[in-house]
């Protein structure tokens, strides 16, 4: 499919409409795994179809088809106008073309090595390689090594003269280690379950580096086992970006969404304690917390040009010194709040409406170096590569755990800890942040499992951090 025929396809229906978008959607991915030098699973899914949209009497409808010949797409045109006559009997909201922008633009990720351009057999045994170089002891008894490609085609016409193309492309490794010595068994991964995963080529894929990374997480693994449990009480808390990148998702991002504090998601994933009043006005965290909406980072995993109303990305401030400026709303919700929002309505699929997403959702480095982070505690933790996590519906209360852990004692890292996890309060967590790394702890990271919305849609997602630390915050071992 491209741009001219999705524009002929549109000029070919008939409809009875104020507004009519095609959203063209398509999706291929690879996933290879190999487990103790098996291949585990070596798939390539690929799905593409037409998102058909109808804006009539103030009321927005959906119906989707994997069958783009006309007859197929003027049927779902039809389904979808008729849901927005029964929609429109009861809207809350009376929506406007202005919600769906004209935009007429591109956008392609940066790649520089296709994926498609090596050969499936040597990816499979790189990876069974790897599964070896794990092998550093026989206590280890699990070694997984995975890598994943993806690439999506996305094209949006609409009846008011939008025309977008963008084409994205991602790649992600993943490296893990289970060791056991007795009833002792730990788990050691490449920060987190997926968590390296990002918008680019092959190139983002070194077998040098990732060889090393495998006995990295294997030694790690060693270590853990021998390890003391992680001690109880309040101290001083240091986090590393890739549990950042967990903390950012889930006291940030999710109580942000304008939709979730609308109560659209409270059936399902809960809401906020954020209230549509608190904008402008909370105090969310210390003044060092600056967090950016930032779909503009060529490299970071949710990147993109233009959302699925035709808003274009834009980095944006949410909370600047502290003070939460601006909500996770896409145009629908901004409308309909009042609030000031941001060019993340996105859907995943060919078959799912789009909503209010996260994309990269990033905490501004600030000035202190990780040397000057770790002297200025006294009696504290480091923790490393989120392990579990829970928080409550309103997403406040919280309780992480994570892979490793470093104590803290009197400027210098010591001893490693096994089992470290910190509970707090999101409304009070953020106030205690003290101190924000620099430019050179500032990593990013993503994740394709960001579920939201019913039916489900998991989504990509990037979040990106410097080293911080955070005081007087619960510690306990599991």
């Amino acid at each position: 499919m491209d741009i001219a025929k999705l524009q002929k396809l549109l000029t070919q229906l008939k409809n009875h409409s104020d507004w009519l978008g095609l959203r063209f959607y398509s999706k291929d991915m690879n996933r290879m795994a190999v487990r103790n030098e098996n291949p585990e699973n070596n798939f390539r899914r690929m799905s593409a179809g037409i998102m058909v949209e109808v804006l009539k009497d103030g009321a927005f409808a959906n119906f989707g088809t994997c069958q783009m010949d006309l007859s197929s797409v003027q049927s779902a045109v039809n389904e979808a106008e008729a849901k927005a006559e029964l929609y429109a009997k009861y809207k809350l909201f009376h929506f406007t073309e202005e919600q769906r922008p004209k935009a007429v633009g591109e956008y392609s990720s940066s790649v520089v090595k296709d994926w498609k351009t090596l050969s499936q057999g040597d990816l499979n045994q790189l990876l069974v390689e790897t599964c070896k170089k794990i092998k550093v002891s026989d206590k280890i008894v699990s070694r997984r090594a995975e890598a994943e490609f993806t690439e999506l085609q996305y094209l949006f016409v609409s009846s008011n003269g939008t025309e977008l193309s963008q084409n994205l492309k991602f790649t992600g490794t993943f490296v893990e280690a289970t060791a056991k010595e007795g009833v002792q068994t730990q788990t050691r991964t490449d920060s987190g379950f997926r968590g390296k995963m990002y918008q680019s080529g092959f190139e983002n894929f070194n077998k040098d580096e990732y060889f090393k990374v495998a006995d990295h997480v294997a030694k790690e693994a060693l270590e853990l086992i021998a390890a003391e449990n992680c001690p109880e009480g309040k101290m001083d808390l240091v986090l590393s970006p890739d549990q950042m990148m967990l903390q950012i998702h889930e006291s940030i991002g999710h109580p942000l969404e304008l939709d979730r504090i609308l109560g659209d998601e409270r059936n399902y994933a809960g809401s906020s304690f954020v209230k549509l009043s608190d904008f402008g006005k909370m105090q969310y965290g210390s003044s060092l917390l600056n967090v950016t909406f930032d779909p503009t980072v060529k490299h970071q995993l949710a990147s993109y040009g233009y959302d699925d109303s035709g808003l274009k990305a834009e980095k944006e401030f949410l909370i600047k010194n502290g003070q939460l400026v601006k909500g996770l709303g896409g145009l629908e919700s901004q409308a309909r709040s009042g609030v000031e929002g941001v060019a993340n309505f996105r859907a995943k699929s060919w078959n799912r409406a789009p909503i209010d997403r996260m994309a990269n959702l990033n905490i501004e480095p600030g000035e202190s170096t990780v040397d000057e982070i770790i002297g200025a505690v006294k009696k504290g933790i480091y923790m490393e590569s989120n392990r579990s996590w829970s928080i409550d519906d309103y997403r406040n209360k919280f309780q992480f755990g994570c892979e490793y852990g470093r104590l803290i004692e009197n400027g210098k890292l010591t001893k490693i800890v096994k089992n470290p996890n910190y509970r707090g309060v999101s409304s009070s967590f953020w106030k205690s942040l003290t101190m924000v790394g620099n430019q050179d702890s500032f990593k990013a990271f993503g994740t394709p499992y960001c579920g939201k919305g019913e039916p489900n849609q998991s989504i990509w997602v990037g979040h990106a951090s410097p080293v911080c630390m955070f005081n007087d915050v619960e510690v306990f071992g599991g």
